[in-house]
């Protein structure tokens, strides 16, 4: 598989703030532009980072994803997940991120979506795909695969753990 760079999608309370100091953090100006939506496309390091504005809700990464070079790609990426007994959701010709993209998804066992996708075109709209979300203008926010209910549990840190606060 021709691997060309990861892909990371934030979701932002105000894109204007955000482009400014992405901009700012990588000494480059954003790539594509359009209202509540920004791409850096960046060399380095190599990253394809998106963001879209959404309302705050603790969580401010909508996906993960892996940029390829063809759709020859993302079938070797959906047969490789599939040949592992992982569940897929395939687009084709969708329009994402103001892109026309083939994709597959898949869904890590805490609810992270990844998609390995290839961009073949530009698009003039945000996204037309309901096969993931059914609110087509927040497209690239997957709805999750799996048919499991959703379990909220509560995590106390312990004075060992790691990277969290002290108890």
């Amino acid at each position: 598989m021709n691997v060309l760079k990861p892909h990371v999608s934030l979701n932002v309370t105000n894109i204007e703030q955000s482009v400014a100091f992405y901009e700012k953090a990588f000494g480059v100006a954003a790539t594509k532009r359009r209202a509540g939506y920004a791409k850096f496309d960046l060399q380095v390091p190599s990253l394809n980072l998106t963001m879209q504005e959404a309302p705050r809700t603790g969580i401010n990464v909508s996906h993960f994803g892996v940029q390829v070079a063809s759709t020859e790609d993302v079938l070797e990426a959906k047969a490789r997940f599939e040949a592992q007994g992982l569940k897929t959701l395939t687009e084709e010709e969708t329009s994402c991120c103001y892109a026309v993209q083939d994709k597959v998804w898949v869904e890590d066992p805490d609810g992270n979506s990844w998609e390995v996708f290839v961009v073949k075109a530009d698009a003039d709209v945000m996204g037309t795909s309901t096969a993931l979300n059914k609110d087509a203008s927040a497209c690239c926010t997957p709805v999750g695969l799996s048919e499991k209910s959703e379990v909220k549990s509560e995590v106390k840190p312990t004075a060992s753990s790691c990277c969290g606060p002290k108890t």
